[in-house]
C-alpha cells in the first residue's frame, strides 16, 4: 500500500469539524446535566411539596388527554 492510499482512509476535514461540533454539544449537554441534577437540592420542603403537587397535576392532565385522544380514535372506526 502506497502512502497515497493510507491517507485515503484518514477522516477528511469535514469529520474533525462534525467531531468538534459533538464535542461541543455534549460539553454544553453535560454541563446543562449537571446543573439540573443539582437544581432540587436547593429546595426547601415547601417547594418540593409545590413540585410533587404540580407534577400530580400534570400526570393527570395527561392521563385525561390521553383518554380523550383515546376516544376520538374510536369515534372514527
Amino acid at each position: 500500500m502506497s502512502a497515497s492510499q493510507g491517507t485515503r482512509d484518514w477522516p477528511n476535514q469535514e469529520f474533525w469539524d462534525r467531531l468538534q461540533r459533538l464535542e461541543g454539544r455534549h460539553e454544553r449537554a453535560q454541563s446543562e446535566y449537571d446543573t439540573a441534577r443539582r437544581g432540587p437540592e436547593t429546595l426547601t420542603p415547601s417547594d418540593i411539596e409545590e413540585v410533587r403537587s404540580a407534577w400530580r397535576r400534570y400526570c393527570e392532565v395527561i392521563a385525561e388527554l390521553d383518554k380523550t385522544a383515546t376516544e376520538f380514535e374510536a369515534l372514527q372506526k
